[in-house]
């Protein structure tokens, strides 16, 4: 029997590659999937989803422990986490989104394939167990796997990866956290809040390096505000096994004693789909256009397989217009991705959240307005009991076109959202200044820091700006 045929193949079953498959399959394709693990990806299965249920716990119990500061007295403050429960609920809402896609994907007509797909040729691949299977375009949406470092000891018991300790069943006492990123960030928050005493150690001159400054310095001091050691600047040079727990020797010299490490240094393109087709890549990554095209004409490649954000809403977009331009009926009608005004998102507590350029990234380009309001003048922050973060607004000085936006704080996920929508749609921080918000929000934050930019911010005290 031959290869089954289909418009448009893809590869992965994660964020982009679902939501090409869909897209593709609307847009009237005959389209299949080939996916060798859970549907979902790191996304719903690893990483996103995972790590915001955890999260939301350890919320939780931050809320509970400061529950005697708005007068709520509790007669037992005491706090347990029963950790088997813990990743049994996590397992419950990854299970609900992973049928959802299934779900959806069976709706819209796409034909699942369950095995690992490789590139064989231009418009040909081979599924595990299943045979091959032609298609007049291919989509690779392969994601990404956990980074690895050459350093001895990573293959001891105890050392964690970002999938591991999503599915740690007990509390570590001492928890190292090789990486000060997102995911090391976020895990510090976590398990912070369980119990455990918290290192983390950062090659980088600080943590959330991609940040601004300013946000990851808050950060910085939030968690050594609750007693996480945070060695910046310090490389690991080797982890060894020591009381029956594990010692993390720095290149200072330092040994860190911990009963679990967690290697979280980020994640680069799983390019295991690639197969022997010459598709060019570099550093890990599978090199594309801005339509999503590989250097194979007929292949696209969206999502973290690629490189240029590693972000799952990103993700969604990049799959879109690669799914469109697979069904173009020529290079004439392609489109393009324009990623410039994607958010990025640290679901800390206080979260932190940032779209566009940092200051930094913005004073090398030219001249800058930059407007800042502390939360600690905003009534509903005040009023949550959550007021020690700000919204900074960084714009053009000669056309006002806002550059970047950089919030801590309360809802700056979902505040970050209307900066991004107001970027993309090119207002300038003037009509942004006089945007009514509604009041007392968090958001309104983001008017005042557009107006302390053009030094009319009435709820600052007035200061002298440089011409």
């Amino acid at each position: 029997m031959g290869a089954k045929e289909y418009d448009v193949l893809v590869i992965g079953g994660g964020p982009a590659g679902y939501m090409a498959a869909i897209k593709a399959a609307r847009l009237g394709a005959r389209t299949a999937l080939a996916e060798k693990d859970e549907l979902g990806g790191t996304c719903l299965n690893r990483g996103c989803i995972p790590a915001k249920t955890l999260l939301k716990t350890a919320e939780l119990i931050h809320e509970i422990a400061g529950a005697a500061g708005r007068g709520i007295t509790i007669a037992d403050p005491r706090v347990s986490v029963d950790m088997p429960a813990v990743i049994k609920g996590k397992n419950r809402v990854v299970k609900r989104l992973t049928s959802g896609v299934a779900s959806l994907l069976a709706s819209n007509g796409v034909e699942l394939l369950r095995g690992e797909g490789r590139l064989l040729a231009p418009g040909r691949i081979a599924v595990a167990g299943l045979g091959e299977a032609v298609a007049k375009k291919l989509i690779l949406a392969g994601g990404s796997q956990a980074a690895k470092l050459p350093i001895p000891g990573l293959e001891l018991p105890g050392v964690l990866t970002s999938t591991d300790i999503l599915d740690i069943e007990e509390t570590p006492p001492r928890l190292a956290i090789i990486g000060g990123g997102v995911i090391g960030v976020e895990m510090a928050m976590i398990f912070q809040s369980f119990g455990s005493k918290v290192s983390i150690v950062e090659a980088l001159p600080r943590i959330l390096p991609f940040m601004d400054a300013e946000a990851a310095a808050l950060i910085h001091k939030t968690l050594q505000s609750r007693g996480a050691e945070i060695y910046t600047g310090t490389g690991l040079s080797r982890i060894e096994q020591k009381g029956g727990g594990l010692s993390l020797v720095l290149t200072d010299g330092k040994s860190l004693p911990a009963n679990k490490a967690l290697v979280s240094i980020g994640r680069t393109g799983d390019l295991s789909c690639l197969g022997d087709l010459a598709v060019r890549t570099e550093k890990g990554k599978v090199l594309v256009d801005d339509c999503m095209e590989t250097s194979v004409p007929g292949i696209f490649a969206p999502g973290d397989i690629n490189g240029k954000k590693m972000l799952a809403h990103a993700a969604f977009k990049m799959a879109e217009i690669a799914a469109e331009n697979a069904v173009a009926p020529d290079r004439q009608g392609m489109k393009k991705a324009d990623l410039r005004f994607v958010p990025s998102v640290v679901y800390s507590f206080p979260e932190a959240a940032a779209v566009g350029l940092t200051q930094e990234e913005a004073e090398r380009e030219g001249p800058v307005l930059a407007g800042k309001f502390p939360l600690a003048a905003n009534g509903r922050a005040l009023a949550a009991g959550d007021a020690g973060g700000f919204v900074k607004v960084l714009a053009d000085k000669k056309y006002g076109a806002i550059l970047g936006v950089h919030i801590v704080g309360p809802g700056a996920a979902e505040i970050i959202n209307e900066a991004a929508a107001l970027m993309s749609m090119e207002i300038t921080v003037h009509e942004l200044a006089g945007i009514v918000h509604g009041h007392p929000t968090v958001s309104e934050a983001l008017m005042e820091a557009a107006a302390d930019c053009l030094g009319q911010c009435l709820h600052l005290p007035p200061k002298k700006r440089a011409e």
